[in-house]
């Protein structure tokens, strides 16, 4: 038993499970279909070993950080593992964490947040405390629970976590009045928008900046990427195949629109269907088009287990209304446009009251180049 973990303090608990945390994000976008977990070993206060998660049916975090230690020659006994998540106590693609634990004579285990897996919660736990071992719980938890979002989301409602991204001026702007768009953000954020794309499965954008931009919607990073993501429109007026889009010239085949079921738009639709593209008709809420229907149908059918939007501002607010944006990547350059009628990073309500399903929670702000990025959620 390390008996120096006695000593510590509540604050310096937190720092070694936020430090695990932020192992676990090293594998963002890479481990789905499971939670991206960080772990690490503590011996007198000092980290000896960390690993993360790294892909499904790889080996997990614990396993990692045990491995690791055993090769720097640590007498485990007299350790402590911090884990962000409750470790497994059931046979999958690998075995069972709890018995890697056992079998390293770890006797102290300090997990953020049980799995919220109701056909396996506890049961790490619970197994371990029965079996002798020393069990903590729910040290930095709101931030582990942060951590796993994306897999709460899988389980519970079987669709993509979606992320938002909008850039605007400091005034709120995100192109001229005549819809010109704006080339608002560093190129230090153009470049973490693009890793970011290539981390998720589908890129969203609404019809206005489909029209707008002529956007590819690929990523391009300095490493090549291994498959590049969908590209989903969502539109009120289907393209014409006749103008010259470069979604439809360079990559047709995976690009999906989504469109009202209502709109009589067959020959474009065919038109569309016959260049290789895809079509999905959806029916219209209050809050614009059913695109958790589509959301549910790209989880299911495609594998599609991250999503980024990338505006606009009608769509983005669509998607706030209906519950479907999880993480929103706000980035503020510090410019003015200063023009009254150029178009607003939110548009399309007529509410002229706050309302509360619409308020965010600051999760992290970080200068990147020129630009502040902040990083907001919903705790709904």
């Amino acid at each position: 038993m390390d008996k120096y973990i006695n000593k510590l303090t509540e604050q310096e608990k937190r720092e070694f499970m936020l430090r695990a945390i932020s192992l676990a994000e090293n594998g963002r976008g890479r481990t789905a279909p499971n939670p991206c977990v960080g772990a690490l070993i503590t011996r007198k206060g000092e980290i000896v070993a960390e690993s993360w998660h790294k892909r499904p049916g790889g080996k997990h975090a614990e396993v990692g950080a045990i491995e690791q230690a055993r090769q720097n020659g640590v007498d485990l006994a007299s350790c402590t593992l911090w884990v962000t998540l409750e470790p497994c106590n059931h046979l999958g693609k690998t075995p069972p964490c709890t018995r890697a634990i056992l079998d390293a004579g770890i006797d102290h285990v300090i997990a953020g947040v049980r799995d919220p897996n109701q056909k396996v919660a506890g049961g790490g736990l619970d197994y371990l405390r029965k079996v002798g071992i020393k069990v903590e719980q729910g040290i930095a938890e709101s931030e582990c629970l942060d951590s796993i979002r994306d897999f709460m989301i899988w389980q519970q409602e079987s669709r993509p976590y979606v992320y938002l991204k909008l850039a605007s001026t400091l005034d709120g702007k995100i192109a001229t009045r005549y819809k010109t768009p704006l080339a608002i953000s560093c190129e230090q954020s153009w470049y973490r928008v693009h890793e970011l794309r290539s981390r998720v499965q589908a890129v969203l954008v609404g019809g206005n900046t489909f029209y707008a931009d002529d956007p590819g919607l690929t990523a391009r990073t300095r490493q090549e990427v291994e498959r590049q993501p969908w590209a989903v429109v969502v539109t009120s007026r289907l393209p014409s195949v006749d103008d010259n889009w470069k979604l439809l010239r360079r990559r047709p085949q995976e690009t999906i629109f989504l469109t009202f079921a209502e709109t009589k738009q067959e020959n474009r639709k065919k038109a569309l269907l016959d260049r290789g593209a895809t079509v999905w008709e959806l029916s219209e809420t209050d809050a614009g088009m059913d695109i958790a229907t589509a959301l549910k149908r790209l989880y299911k059918e495609y594998n599609g287990y991250y999503l980024l939007c990338e505006g606009g501002g009608r769509l983005a607010l669509s998607l706030f209304e209906q519950g479907l944006v999880d993480k929103f990547f706000y980035i503020l350059n510090p410019r003015i446009l200063g023009d009254e009628k150029g178009i607003d990073l939110f548009s399309g309500s007529r509410q002229t009251d706050l309302q509360n399903q619409n308020c965010l929670r600051i999760m992290n702000q970080e200068k990147v180049g020129e630009d502040l990025w902040l990083t907001l959620t919903s705790d709904s």
